[in-house]
């Protein structure tokens, strides 16, 4: 019964860890195990979901000891030979992304109070022009004209700091 589930099975763990070999042998290695537990006495009311659940866990588990080997090879570096942290976790790069995303804050709070909620219900909360027409009780064409406005002020914005010269307005809220 269980080999017709070989092929099937055998593709699916292939694509989960890109290497045919390794695949077969957590076939296998699945197959011991779905058959021990059929052999104990176990009820196994759908051999194939019972199949699949058993080698999506040794997948999991073949990650995790992979894991722990590669933490492993870094822990027998010597201490200056330890990567460094990823850039964004550096600390003047967290500073940095603290300081754009208050810049974009700024910009977005300084726009007039009815384009901002056009904008963010947009931006945001993903909904369409004719969503936010109907929540806001306008029309599309003034949607699209505010949230044109929302982002013509977060370019400026995003131009500003990179360091181009823009005449940035006090509406637009972009740091002078």
């Amino acid at each position: 019964m269980l080999e017709r589930y070989h092929r099937e099975l055998l593709n699916f763990l292939t694509r989960q860890v890109s290497d045919r070999d390794t695949a077969a042998d957590l076939a296998q290695e699945s197959y011991l195990r779905v058959l021990s537990a059929q052999q104990s006495g176990q009820a196994v009311l759908d051999m194939r979901a019972l199949l699949y659940r058993t080698a999506r866990n040794l997948v999991i588990d073949q990650h995790r000891r992979a894991e722990l080997r590669r933490h492993d090879d870094l822990d027998s570096l010597p201490e200056d030979q330890h990567p460094a942290a990823p850039r964004h976790l550096q600390p003047e790069e967290a500073l940095a992304s603290r300081q754009i995303i208050r810049a974009y804050v700024a910009t977005i709070e300084a726009l007039p109070p009815r384009c901002r909620e056009a904008f963010v219900l947009h931006v945001l909360d993903e909904l369409h022009h004719a969503k936010i027409a109907e929540h806001m009780g306008i029309s599309v064409s003034m949607v699209e004209k505010h949230i044109v406005r929302g982002m013509v002020a977060c370019k400026l914005c995003e131009r500003h700091l990179r360091g181009e010269r823009v005449a940035c307005r006090a509406a637009t809220g972009c740091p002078k």
